[in-house]
C-alpha cells in the first residue's frame, strides 16, 4: 500500500468542510467541520453564512486530518477537490483552497465532479467497484440514477429529480411536521413509531406514459402538507409519527423500484446508493429487499461516508490518479452546475 499516492482531497459544496486522506482504497483521515448549527434558525442553508465557514474551518480541518492519518504536507502525492455541483461560494472557497496547497506542494490538482465522488467513496467500504454499476444518488440538492461504465472517465445520467430532490422533500416535510432542520434524521427517527402504510401518498412520475428514471417529490410534499393542515383545519391531532413513516415509504418505494429497473433493463447486477439520504434506515431496508429479491448485489457506504464528507473526494482522486487521468489545469474554477458526464474538470 505505500507505493500508492496520497491524495489530499476536500470538499465544500454545501455546509461540510470536509478534508480526507486516501492512499489506493485505504482511507487514513476524514475530518469534518459543519455549519448546519448555524442555518437551522433560516430553516435551510445560507450560501454566504456557509462560505464564511468554509474560510474559518479549512485550515484547522486540514490540520486534523492529516494528525488523524499520521501524516504531513511532504507525504501528499496530489490533491483532489470538489469543483461542482454545489453552491457557487462554497465552492470557490475549497477549490481556492486546493489549488494554494497544490501549488505549494508542487502535486498535481484535480478537480472532481460531486457526484461521482459519492459513488467512488463506496470503495473506500467495498474495495474496487464493480463496472458497469448502476448509482442511485439521493441527497438534499441531487435525486440521481447513473449508468457508471468506468467510473474515472464514463458516468452517464438516466434519470435525476425534474423538480424537489428527495432531501429537499424530507427538509420541507419535516418543517410542516414541527421536526427540527435538516428533516432526514427525525423524520427517520419519527418513522419507526408510525405505520408507513397508514398515509396512502402518492408516488411522483411512477405512470407508464412518465420518464422511467426521473424523479419528482413536489406533489408528494404537496400532498403531505394538505393532509396536514386538513387535519388542522378540522381540529385533529396529527399523528406525526404515521405522516412520517408513510412519507418516507413513498420516497423509498420509488426511489428503489426504479433504481431495480435501470438495473434490470441495462444489464447491470450491481446498485451503489449514495448521498446523505442514503443514511435513511427504510431507504437501506427496502433496497436491501428488493436487491435480494431481483438478485442484484447492493452495495451502500456506512452513514457516515453518505453524507458530504472529504473522503469521498480523496477517493475519486486516488482512482483518478491510478487511472492515469490528466489532472486539472491552473485555471481551475467552481462550476456550479457541472453534468455529472464530466468526472474531473
Amino acid at each position: 500500500m505505500a507505493d500508492q499516492p496520497l491524495v489530499l482531497g476536500f470538499e465544500t459544496s454545501c455546509d461540510e468542510t470536509g478534508v480526507g486522506l486516501v492512499r489506493g482504497h485505504t482511507l487514513l483521515a476524514d475530518a469534518l467541520a459543519t455549519s448546519m448549527a448555524e442555518h437551522e434558525r433560516f430553516g435551510g442553508v445560507v450560501p454566504e453564512i456557509a462560505s464564511r465557514a468554509h474560510l474559518e474551518a479549512m485550515v484547522p480541518t486540514v490540520h486534523r486530518a492529516l494528525a488523524d492519518a499520521g501524516a504531513t504536507l511532504d507525504d501528499v502525492d496530489a490533491v483532489a477537490v470538489t469543483s461542482g455541483p454545489g453552491l457557487t461560494g462554497a465552492l470557490l472557497v475549497g477549490v481556492a483552497a486546493a489549488k494554494a496547497y497544490a501549488l505549494a506542494l508542487g502535486k498535481p490538482l484535480y478537480g472532481v465532479n460531486h457526484l461521482a465522488a459519492h459513488v467512488a467513496v463506496d470503495e473506500l467500504q467495498h474495495g474496487p467497484l464493480a463496472e458497469p454499476s448502476i448509482a442511485l444518488l439521493v441527497s438534499g440538492g441531487h435525486s440521481s440514477l447513473l449508468l457508471v461504465p468506468d467510473l474515472a472517465q464514463d458516468v452517464q445520467p438516466l434519470g435525476r429529480t425534474v423538480d424537489d430532490a428527495a432531501g429537499e422533500a424530507f427538509d420541507k416535510v419535516a418543517r410542516v411536521l414541527g421536526l427540527p432542520f435538516p428533516g432526514g434524521p427525525p423524520i427517520d427517527k419519527a418513522a419507526r413509531e408510525g405505520d408507513p402504510a397508514a398515509i396512502g401518498f402518492p408516488r411522483g412520475l411512477t405512470g407508464p406514459r412518465d420518464a422511467p428514471y426521473d424523479f419528482s417529490f413536489s406533489g408528494l410534499k404537496t400532498a403531505v402538507a394538505r393532509w396536514v393542515e386538513a387535519r388542522q383545519k378540522a381540529g385533529e391531532q396529527v399523528p406525526v409519527a404515521d405522516v412520517a413513516a408513510s412519507f418516507q415509504e413513498a420516497v423509498a418505494d420509488v426511489l428503489t423500484a426504479k433504481a431495480v429497473r435501470a438495473c434490470r433493463d441495462h444489464g447491470v447486477d450491481h446498485l451503489v446508493l449514495g448521498g446523505g439520504v442514503a443514511a435513511n434506515s427504510r431507504l437501506r431496508a427496502l433496497a436491501e429487499e428488493r436487491c435480494a429479491a431481483a438478485g442484484i448485489v447492493l452495495r451502500v457506504p456506512s452513514p457516515r461516508l453518505c453524507t458530504d464528507n472529504g473522503a469521498m473526494v480523496a477517493a475519486l482522486g486516488s482512482r483518478l490518479v491510478s487511472s492515469g487521468i490528466a489532472p486539472s489545469l491552473p485555471d481551475l474554477g467552481a462550476d456550479s452546475s457541472l453534468p455529472i458526464e464530466v468526472v474531473t474538470a
